[in-house]
């Protein structure tokens, strides 16, 4: 059984009847419901009592440091099974980090770790790697983003990760690392018996500098399969040193995040190689990076290579126009695979979006999600758009956000979403103006339809 709560203020009685169904829950998740440590004291006796609890969220609570004080005396019985622990934005400091090490320490069953977005500071995370290489932790995934970490938690990390071969996703995204700290750590993992599968290194400071070393866990980590280097200004002479880990054969990358990274069209040769050859990447997210469209048209030749099996290309706010759409469509109507599309925050317009249209409408095309927020798109290519949506089954999700469409273009979408033959679940509209009248045919329709999701 599951407890699934988010959003929501508990009131005192309210709680008292949550806490007879905790007794019998495998999954308790509490995020952002106000809670504080004196509710923490009834949270470490449920999970002293209930061993079938494997999984407490509470994310986006004010638990503060005794919060987590009465959550570890339930920890640290023996009858205690928890598995997975998530405590992001809790209001904790360095002070929880003793009484977590001593959890870590004692309860074999933990394997991920979730303390994201708190105060620890790199003196916490230090006996946080204590408690991680004690022998009895069998940790799996830590999480430690946003923890002010700073390049000093690096001799801590690498000792943690040489004693945990059973450690397979590293988060320590936005924090202020830099590039010798970061080459460091990745020294540490080529050496490490950990099969690593994910890393996240999101705002940390990287440059080009760091990129020759990242390319050496890729190449030694082939069970790297998700890595995240976002918002970290590595620039085209960077990415062309990751691609040489990327594109060595042990190299098995699934998922590769590479936004706001400085990038131009220049480095979309690079890319275009990776894409056309690499067969396990599914999923890459260039957000934000000014490819414009002669990188986009190169990518779009990538896309239509027998070899690609990408699922999933993110590149809103690339500096796009409609001159690549023709280019994207036509990759459209050859790349079966490619189910989620994000090109908005791009200059495309009616006539771009059209040109979309037509590969979207292809027999080839499984697009499932299709972000066209801020496109520029009005009125005049609504018609065209609602006829995709009536006729495309396979598409699920279109986001329209931040575009003039008007009451009239509004009532054409909603004409298409109204056919028994739309499939689309998931309708997002924010930000764009309409009538009150529209607004109650928006509403009339979610009732018609309850499968449907309009979201503004």
């Amino acid at each position: 059984m599951e407890l699934d709560i988010q959003c929501e203020e508990i009131s005192p009685s309210r709680w008292t009847e949550l806490l007879t169904t905790m007794k019998s829950c495998k999954t308790i998740r509490l995020d952002d419901c106000n809670l504080s440590s004196s509710n923490c004291e009834d949270l470490s006796s449920i999970i002293n009592t209930n061993p079938s609890l494997t999984e407490l969220k509470l994310n986006n609570n004010e638990l503060g440091d005794a919060g987590v004080e009465y959550l570890c005396k339930g920890l640290l019985t023996p009858s205690c099974s928890l598995q997975k622990l998530w405590l992001q934005n809790c209001n904790l400091t360095s002070a929880s980090c003793e009484t977590l090490r001593s959890v870590l320490s004692a309860q074999p069953s933990l394997t991920e770790l979730h303390v994201g977005d708190n105060r620890l500071g790199t003196a916490g995370v230090k006996v946080l790697c204590q408690g991680i290489m004690n022998p009895s932790c069998k940790l799996q995934k830590l999480q430690l983003e946003y923890c002010e970490l700073t390049a000093d938690i690096v001799e801590a990390l690498n000792a943690a990760l040489q004693s945990k071969p059973t450690l397979k996703e590293l988060s320590l995204s936005n924090n202020t690392l830099g590039d010798t700290a970061v080459k460091q750590l990745c020294r540490g993992l080529v050496e490490a018996s950990c099969n690593l599968e994910l890393l996240h290194l999101e705002n940390c400071g990287i440059t080009s500098d760091s990129c020759l070393e990242i390319s050496a866990v890729l190449r030694s980590k082939s069970s790297l399969m998700d890595l995240s280097v976002g918002d970290n200004k590595i620039g085209d002479s960077g990415l062309a040193l990751l691609c040489q880990g990327l594109m060595h054969p042990s190299c098995k990358i699934q998922k590769l995040w590479l936004w706001d990274c400085d990038l131009t069209s220049a480095s979309c040769k690079d890319l275009s190689r990776l894409i056309s050859t690499k067969e396990t990447l599914t999923e890459i997210s260039l957000i934000d990076n000014n490819l414009r469209d002669s990188g986009m048209e190169m990518l779009c030749q990538a896309l239509k290579d027998p070899t690609c099996k990408l699922q999933e290309l993110w590149v809103r706010e690339c500096g796009l126009t409609a001159a690549c759409c023709k280019a994207v469509s036509s990759a459209l109507t050859t790349n079966k695979h490619l189910k989620v599309l994000h090109i908005g925050e791009n200059k495309l317009g009616d006539a771009g979006v059209e040109l979309l249209c037509e590969g979207l409408m292809h027999p080839n095309c499984n697009i499932q999600s299709l972000w066209l927020g801020n496109c520029d798109v009005t009125l005049g290519c609504c018609a065209t758009l609602a006829t995709v949506m009536a006729t495309k089954q396979c598409l699920t999700e279109l986001d329209l956000s931040y575009n003039p469409l008007d009451d009239e273009g509004i009532r054409k979408i909603c004409e298409a979403l109204r056919k028994p033959s739309c499939n689309v679940q998931q309708l997002i509209l924010y930000d764009i103006l309409w009538s009150s009248e529209v607004e109650d045919e928006l509403r009339a329709l979610e009732e018609s339809k309850p499968g449907v999701k309009i979201i503004s």
